[in-house]
């Protein structure tokens, strides 16, 4: 029992980065939603004749497809986190045996580590993409936006 509460100690981290790589994971598919939900609203503005409308709306519409894949990714990405996360605390437990997995355990956690990185620069991206197709939408109304 002295042997296995270091080892409980030690996969506290790992725990705590998977439910902050939940919440991670809970925001992108909120924002996966939204623009699947914007998505089909602007495909059914696209039945209005309104040629110059549709250049616009076309411009959105390929926006939210970039971001839809973006978000897609992250969400993968974020996972793959998780799923690491949850390997390596598996792995803690290896250590109550005589079997050395010290290197796989650090391997699987920058393993981890990456995704998660990967996953946030995919969301900064959506971000980003988020205000270029609020920029298109202000120059739709005749607005400059910088």
């Amino acid at each position: 029992m002295v042997d296995l509460i270091p080892t409980l100690q030690t996969a506290i981290g790992p725990v705590i980065l998977i439910s902050g790589v939940a919440l991670l994971v809970l925001t992108l598919t909120n924002r996966l939603g939204r623009a699947i939900d914007r998505a089909r609203l602007i495909g059914r503005l696209l039945a209005e004749p309104d040629p110059q409308a549709r250049l616009a709306l076309e411009a959105q519409l390929h926006i939210l497809w970039r971001r839809a894949r973006l978000i897609r990714a992250a969400v993968a990405l974020a996972t793959i986190s998780a799923l690491l996360a949850a390997l390596v605390i598996a792995l803690f437990f290896s250590a109550l045996l005589p079997v050395e997995v010290a290197w796989f355990i650090t391997l699987l956690f920058v393993a981890c580590m990456l995704s998660l990185i990967l996953a946030l620069g995919l969301f900064l991206h959506d971000i980003n993409q988020s205000l270029a197709a609020l920029r298109l939408e202000i120059r739709s109304h005749g607005i400059g936006a910088r």
